[in-house]
């Protein structure tokens, strides 16, 4: 077979690094491709900071990254992938690059650094040259200025400091430090400054990535050429977005992207191994990247594309966007909740805040903990996105005679109040474009009541209205109006990923695998009638949207999760359980929040042979455990940060990692393991069914075929071991068994489960209905009525529930006519089936008729 250039059926992630370069992702392919996926989903490929393991650092747009094997290492890559009936696709960083160290590696911005705003790469990036007199701030120093003055030098016509190399401005070498210092046309400064005299928009709060002005038609097509010309010469099939919430006009940008792609695909004659009809590889010119509208993601020459965008659980994807969907945080958020007992999820929340004593707004309670940790963010980390914000919306309405009264420090409270009400990452809206969303426009008017709140005098809160119309673009089409309407939309995207998923997460802990991105920890349960709902949803508004349950960024994967929802359904004893562990270790615990959150996470990362990636690994790993908790803590900020870390406090969290989860007896993880096992395992195998059968183009991320432990980046980061021995039997065995079978019938029988399939609930009947998630996938052109070929999905769900009720009993499936066989165990059945017969050896069952 041959892959098919539009949607896939099933993508298999891989984290390349140097470590893991195109080379041993071309040796893995052979078993990839027999495992059933469609395509490779491959992390970026352009030119990156050296060493760097995850390629969102992108240094140069115009090359393949060097260190991955370069471009004919892709190539290479592509080729073979297509001799397997696989293809490609490639995550793009729109957003951003790096600001490296040396500061040459990153061309453009050298440049920008030498020549400053008269530089033609000056309209790259979103620098603000009206602050610090038209120079560029680089918060590089360790120190304050006059603390490292000795350590800056000039040699080999830079300015060098440490690792960093500065440009000079021609003529300036032979000056004295301090006069060489102001001639430039950047300020360098002690890091601690990016927080409030920043003037370069940034990666959330990362100042060693600056942002992209992808808005600009020239800089778009100078930053996409070499990604264009892969798309045209049959390497490149598809594409993952990265953060289009950073962008200052995010559908914009996906049009002129979906203009661009079909010209290249749609120019480019296919050769041997996927390459253009010379095979060669030589740079061409971009095509032209003009607007223009398209009316669907796949089909004239297209290619799939989905974005990462996070959704709210409500929120809906812009349906005018061209693209196949999202990457599928959404659909973890689902899948994930029907493994939770909202009622064991209640006690054990309450037992977290008896052990715990959280205050309110500090782990106790999550809505209020999420509205403190967004105030801290936005007047601390994101200080200096509101001032620019503030003096955007100060010169607004210095222009405006009847907007004048409106003092900075009135519409810096109006600017911070707004944002920290926001209930999503960001609202869609611009000057001069398509009006903002009913939604949006509802979702600002409703937090500018709030917003007036913070103001004691009536008539100072008439400025709230000021913000929320220039937020709505609604105030004037001048450029201030436009760069306020944007950049509110670009901080509140910082904003609430600071503040919820790398803050509020953290401490808000009662049940760490509901803290995962996309989700919602203050109401994480789903019932099978929310997630049939939504599946029907997904199928018929996009069909072909990314689905995931693993990635680079989730905080815990798939299988670590599984294990975690498991305590909902006995949380009594896990309560008692944490209680006796932490008393029995050596090391006093420095406070039992850390406590709590430590024994999960130790949990999480299983036990004996389960943990770990390949089904190595395990409790002992302080090497995996250790730097994982000691991340949660620096991002809770309770008692440290990463900016004021308290050593003390990091000493006695890592002493008791290792007197105690680290070094408990085989013995205590054996009775844990008697608990949670079982439920474990039904959790596991469950999740990795739903995600395969329903609606939407599974990604698999690497590993996760068998039992797949992991914690946050880095951990979940690491070389991947692919391919090697069978296992046996176990866990891992039933999982690769399930993966398998499924991906197989996905790309057997794309029209089951792709674009133009239906989706049918099967309701089960009898005492223990409840614990039954089940499904029909056909093709729509076989008719509604189930007396087409098919594939139905059976799962259990809160297994340890059923079991203490007595199991399935008289509890019975019915099946469309005719007879089925389960491609997991070979059992037939037929409808109505009786589940504890059907679902006997494993907890969950894929038929297909016979």
């Amino acid at each position: 077979m041959t892959a098919d250039p539009g949607t896939p059926t099933a993508t298999y992630r891989l984290q390349l690094q140097p470590a893991f370069p195109f080379a041993a992702a071309e040796r893995a392919v052979p078993y990839l491709a027999s495992l059933g996926v469609s395509h490779l989903h491959l992390s970026p490929v352009l030119e990156a900071v050296p060493g760097s393991t995850h390629g969102y650092d992108v240094v140069d747009h115009s090359a393949v990254r060097a260190e991955l094997g370069g471009e004919e290492g892709l190539r290479a890559l592509a080729r073979t992938a297509r001799a397997h009936g696989l293809g490609l696709i490639v995550d793009i960083v729109p957003n951003h690059m790096a600001a490296p160290a040396p500061e040459r590696l990153n061309a453009p911005l050298w440049e920008v650094l030498r020549e400053g705003p008269e530089s033609p790469y000056a309209r790259w990036f979103d620098i603000d040259w009206r602050a610090h007199g038209g120079k560029v701030l680089l918060p590089v120093l360790g120190g304050p200025l006059g603390e490292e003055w000795d350590r800056l030098r000039v040699e080999d016509g830079a300015l060098r400091y440490y690792d960093h190399a500065f440009p000079l401005r021609p003529g300036t070498e032979g000056l004295p430090l301090a006069e060489l210092l102001d001639a430039q046309c950047y300020r360098l400064g002690w890091w601690r400054l990016a927080r409030t005299e920043l003037n370069y928009r940034r990666f959330f709060t990362i100042s060693e990535l600056i942002a992209v002005r992808v808005e600009d038609p020239e800089v778009f097509a100078a930053t996409h050429a070499t990604l264009l010309e892969l798309v045209r010469d049959g390497v490149v099939d598809g594409l993952r977005i990265d953060h289009p919430d950073g962008l200052a006009d995010p559908e914009g940008y996906l049009r002129r992207l979906d203009r661009a792609v079909r010209a290249a695909a749609g120019d480019g004659v296919r050769g041997p191994g996927g390459e253009g009809e010379d095979g060669g590889g030589g740079r061409r010119t971009a095509p032209d990247v003009g607007g223009g509208r398209s009316t669907a993601p796949e089909g004239g020459g297209a290619r799939w594309t989905v974005v990462e965008k996070i959704l709210a659980r409500d929120e809906q994807l812009p349906a005018t966007w061209p693209v196949a969907g999202t990457t599928g945080y959404d659909a973890l958020h689902h899948i994930d909740g029907l493994l939770v007992d909202p009622d064991g999820l209640e006690k054990l929340t309450t037992l977290y805040r008896a052990f715990a004593a959280p205050p309110a707004d500090l782990g106790g309670d999550w809505a209020a903990t999420v509205r403190r940790a967004a105030h801290e963010v936005v007047t601390h980390e994101l200080a200096t996105e509101v001032e620019r914000l503030t003096r955007t919306a100060t010169r607004i309405c210095a222009a405006d005679p009847r907007l004048r009264d409106h003092a900075p420090w009135a519409l810096r409270t109006a600017i911070r109040e707004l944002l920290v009400r926001l209930p999503v990452y960001r609202p869609y809206a611009s000057v001069g474009g398509p009006p903002a969303s009913d939604a949006d426009t509802v979702m600002l008017r409703s937090a500018a009541a709030d917003a007036r709140e913070a103001f004691t005098v009536a008539q100072e809160a008439q400025v709230v209205r000021v913000v929320r119309d220039a937020a709505l673009g609604g105030l004037g089409d001048g450029p201030d109006h436009r760069d306020f309407c944007a950049r509110f939309a670009q901080t509140a995207a910082a904003l609430r990923a600071k503040s919820v998923e790398d803050t509020a997460f953290y401490r808000y802990a009662p049940l760490l695998s509901a803290a995962e991105v996309g989700g919602d920890p203050g109401r994480p349960a789903v019932t099978p009638e929310e997630f049939h709902a939504f599946a029907a949803r997904l199928l018929r508004d996009w069909p072909a949207t990314g689905t995931v349950l693993s990635t680079h960024d989730t905080k815990r994967s798939a299988d670590a999760r599984a294990r975690l929802a498991a305590l909902t359904e006995c949380p009594g004893w896990w309560g008692r359980t944490v209680e006796e562990l932490t008393r029995s270790v050596p090391a006093p615990a420095p406070d039992p929040h850390l406590a709590w959150t430590a024994w999960q996470t130790a949990l999480a990362l299983g036990h004996g042979g389960q943990g770990g990636q390949g089904g190595q690994g395990g409790h002992g790993d302080a090497e995996r455990l250790v730097p994982a908790v000691l991340k949660a803590v620096r991002e809770a900020g309770l008692r440290t940060t990463w900016t004021e870390q308290n050593a003390a406090y990091e000493a006695e969290v890592t002493a008791f990692l290792e007197a105690g989860p680290c070094a408990a007896d085989p013995s205590v993880w054996a009775a844990i393991g008697a608990e949670l096992d079982g439920p474990a395992r039904a959790n596991a195998l469950g999740a990795a069914l739903l995600h395969l059968t329903m609606p939407g183009v599974p990604d698999l991320y690497m590993g996760t075929e068998r039992v797949y432990m992991a914690l946050v980046d880095p951990d979940n980061r690491r070389p991947p071991e692919l391919g090697g021995g069978e296992p046996a039997d176990g866990p891992s065995a039933d999982k690769l068994l399930l993966t398998r079978a499924a991906l197989n019938l996905r790309r057997e029988h794309p029209g089951w489960f792709g674009p133009g399939s239906t989706y049918t609930p099967l309701l089960a009947s009898g005492p223990s209905a409840e614990h039954c998630v089940a499904f029909l996938r056909t093709d729509s052109t076989d008719g509604t009525d189930g007396t087409g070929d098919g594939a139905v999905t059976v799962v259990t769900r809160l297994s340890r529930r059923l079991a203490e009720a007595g199991g399935w009993g008289a509890t019975r499936l019915p099946l469309p006519p005719g007879r089925w066989r389960d491609l997991l165990t070979g059992r037939t059945a037929e409808g109505p089936a009786a589940l504890d017969e059907l679902l006997s050896r494993l907890p969950v069952a894929l038929l297909v008729r016979i």
